[in-house]
């Protein structure tokens, strides 16, 4: 029987709590309604809850002081549309057909909110969408086309595009609540998923955050500086460093203001952005000063945006704790990916380390989840769906492939998944990550690029958290090794993937570039 460590969420906390507050499943209520809320990009390491030596969040804070939090989430590849396709599907990206940015989702495929549907349930999509073909599976929904604007964005209710006013997180955040006060049946279980663009790029934060962090002096990552001198040449190869690929004129706002700003709005950009312009361009640093300048930049930004999801977060949860609707609704927070906050000198996601494999995942069920836990266990998005079905008392298809968290969430000890499986596929492309798929366990990670390279990376995560080392060359790991790659093979065919899917996959690609 595995350990399960259930800890009381703050620093220096000892105590232990355990789930003896939660309700007994058999008296746990049915169809609770689920508020799904995800943002993208949001990186664990800029949630309070997590140790964020950067910002505090208190009111996504409040989910896990209230709930639970799982301390090893993680996706299954790690980019926008994929992470979003597996979550709808319970499958991973080579079964629902998203396998990179580029794909679309097709909207005739079973997807969890179509049985909550058919099970009774009101459902809702609001906000980010970006999978490329129109919402299926919803009563309600109402998206931003692609990736959406910051300022005034665009929206289709229903296929009719409409612009909307103002700053997008409290945009989505007003049409989810319009939805929960005048549209929702209050006959019905719910199911609203509350998708923020924010924080991703060119993170613009709102009018009133243009100069919250002005003036903060934020720590920087042990790994800002790393030379990747044992690594392949993937962690080389790649396009997503501060000091070459951030863009001088909208990354950093060295540039013109966004067209969509109104007169008073482009006024407050200018306002607060001309002094760091004019700072930055009477200055020639050297790399290494350069290099810190971009990541304080970087930060005040991208900090800004997530200011504005922490208080829509709040507006959320107060309303349901007014409407009396907190009892019974699974509040669940995560990111779509994890994110590098200048780790090993980057911006963006994709790569298998841990940064961008992490998923923050905060889940607050006061009828069934005790206040205050933490757990460890290795758990996917792949297994949102399941989950969702299980609480509403539905079986998950035999196609879905991930498995239902309900008994972590209920603090039982129950057999659980001792290593996860990883497959990026997005190269050549936007950043040129190297194509690469890999195995996690509790201590180690095997991962394996290849398509126009062929390279084994092995790090002990005990030893090395932030895979510095790649000891798969070394003697004194070869047995490590050997059973990974046992592993790694089990986990491709229980997922049914392969080389054949892979070789298949690139004639896909070399012929959609070349109709382009």
């Amino acid at each position: 029987m595995r350990q399960r460590f259930y800890g009381l969420i703050g620093v220096g906390a000892a105590a232990l709590v355990f789930a003896s507050c939660a309700a007994p499943v058999s008296d746990l209520p049915s169809k609770p309604n689920i508020l799904f809320i995800m943002s993208d990009d949001h990186a664990a390491q800029a949630i309070s809850a997590y140790g964020s030596r950067l910002n505090r969040t208190p009111n996504i804070d409040r989910i896990a002081r209230e709930g639970l939090r799982f301390t090893n989430c993680f996706c299954t590849n790690s980019i926008c549309a994929p992470s979003r396709a597996v979550i709808l599907s319970g499958r991973y990206s080579h079964l629902n057909g998203v396998r990179d940015n580029a794909l679309p989702f097709d909207g005739t495929q079973v997807t969890f909110p179509k049985l909550l549907q058919q099970a009774g349930y009101q459902t809702a999509m609001i906000g980010k969408w970006h999978l490329k073909s129109d919402p299926t599976g919803f009563d309600y929904w109402n998206v931003l086309p692609g990736q959406g604007a910051y300022y005034n964005p665009d929206m289709l209710e229903m296929g009719e595009k409409k612009q909307y006013p103002g700053y997008v997180t409290d945009i989505v955040t007003d049409i989810a609540l319009e939805f929960l006060r005048d549209r929702r049946d209050p006959d019905k279980p719910f199911c609203l998923m509350l998708h923020h663009k924010a924080p991703h790029r060119n993170w613009q934060p709102p009018l009133r955050h243009l100069s919250t962090y002005d003036g903060s002096d934020f720590p920087e990552p042990e790994t800002l500086f790393d030379d990747y001198a044992t690594r392949s040449a993937a962690a080389r190869e790649q396009e997503m460093t501060l000091l070459r690929h951030l863009r001088p004129d909208s990354d950093l706002k060295m540039g013109e203001a966004p067209g969509r700003l109104n007169e008073e709005q482009r006024q407050a950009w200018e306002s607060a952005y001309a002094p760091k312009r004019n700072a930055f361009q009477a200055n020639t640093p050297k790399e290494e000063d350069l290099v810190r300048w971009k990541y304080q930049r970087y930060m005040q930004d991208y900090l800004g945006c997530i200011a504005a999801v922490d208080e829509n977060v709040g507006r959320v949860l107060d309303f349901l704790d007014e409407n009396g609707l907190a009892d019974h609704t699974v509040v669940v927070y995560t990111s779509d990916q994890g994110f590098y906050l200048g780790e090993h000198g980057w911006f963006d996601k994709r790569f298998m380390y841990e940064e961008s494999l992490r998923m923050p995942l905060l889940v607050r069920y006061p009828e069934a989840v005790a206040a205050g836990t933490v757990n460890a266990d290795l758990v996917l998005n792949l297994d949102f769906a399941p989950t969702f079905l299980d609480l509403a008392g539905l079986a998950k298809p035999q196609d879905f492939q991930g498995e239902s968290a309900k008994s972590l969430l209920l603090g039982q000890a129950s057999p659980w998944r001792k290593s996860i499986y990883y497959h990026y596929y997005e190269f050549p492309a936007v950043h040129m990550v190297k194509r690469h798929y890999g195995v996690r366990t509790e201590r180690y990670k095997l991962i394996h690029f290849y398509h126009n390279i062929d390279a084994w990376e092995l790090y002990d995560l005990e030893k090395d958290p932030q895979e510095l080392n790649n000891v798969y060359e070394n003697p004194g790991y070869a047995s490590v090794r050997q059973e990974l790659k046992t592993e790694l093979t089990r986990l491709r065919i229980l997922y049914g993937d392969s080389q054949e899917l892979d070789a298949g996959f690139l004639r896909e690609d070399l012929k959609r570039r070349e109709r382009r």
